[in-house]
């Protein structure tokens, strides 16, 4: 299930592509595949997730997995030169870390100049109500720490001389998944209408029928769940 939309990024071949924070691996996994002449690392400070992105690589595509470079590290203190990457994904990442900003510039000195910034965070108002059923949600290990004003992010990106190329949302229909998980979070993923709900979603990512695909498309601009924002670093910005 990717968020960024990869047709929205410049890729070029040869291109050396960041997935800042990938998690389980989705869009590492998706750009190696989608794109096979290109050099695509993912990072995480999380060593198990580490482990089952580049698990889960190995077995959907051994090939693209073989030329996938995946390691622990630091967003804070990335382990890369100044200006080493043409594309940075940051997906869903920024809600977690307390000092977003320092991630910010970070990823700003090894981008290259021209080189294209890619970032999604939880649209604001269905992660309000998310908030506003269940503390419990945002006060996990690991959850999210704040709500961003994507307008506010938009400028202050921009302020470190990035021209932003556009936007959109993604995801609707697991916005009421998660309003359902917040307002029964006591009682677990398996309560009957949250289970269901969530076999929906499996449903749609496996099949991906027309009808859920369309309703989402239509659904995105008015409450998805995501909203994916499209920069490139100014040319003589380092």
């Amino acid at each position: 299930m990717l968020t960024v939309d990869f047709k929205k990024i410049p890729i070029r071949d040869h291109d050396v592509l960041l997935d800042l924070g990938c998690g389980e691996g989705r869009h590492t996994i998706g750009a190696a595949w989608e794109k096979s002449n290109i050099h695509v690392i993912g990072i995480d400070l999380c060593f198990a997730d580490i482990a089952t992105a580049k698990s889960r690589h190995e077995a959907f595509d051994p090939a693209s997995a073989a030329r996938t470079l995946y390691c622990q590290a630091n967003g804070f203190h990335l382990p890369f030169a100044d200006n080493s990457f043409d594309h940075i994904i940051c997906s869903e990442v920024l809600e977690h870390i307390e000092a977003y900003e320092q991630i910010l510039q970070e990823i700003h000195r090894i981008l290259k100049p021209g080189g294209s910034l890619n970032i999604s965070v939880p649209r604001y108002w269905p992660e309000k109500i998310c908030w506003r059923l269940s503390s419990a949600y945002h006060q996990v290990e690991g959850g999210h720490i704040r709500i961003f004003n994507s307008r506010q992010l938009r400028n202050a990106i921009k302020q470190m001389q990035y021209r932003f190329h556009g936007r959109h949302w993604a995801h609707a229909l697991h916005v009421p998944y998660w309003w359902l998980r917040c307002a029964f979070w006591n009682r677990g993923e398996n309560f009957l209408p949250v289970r269901l709900y969530h076999k929906l979603l499996v449903w749609d990512l496996l099949k991906r029928p027309w009808i859920t695909q369309f309703a989402e498309k239509c659904l995105n601009p008015i409450m998805g769940k995501s909203i994916v924002m499209y920069f490139s670093k100014q040319a003589g910005e380092s």
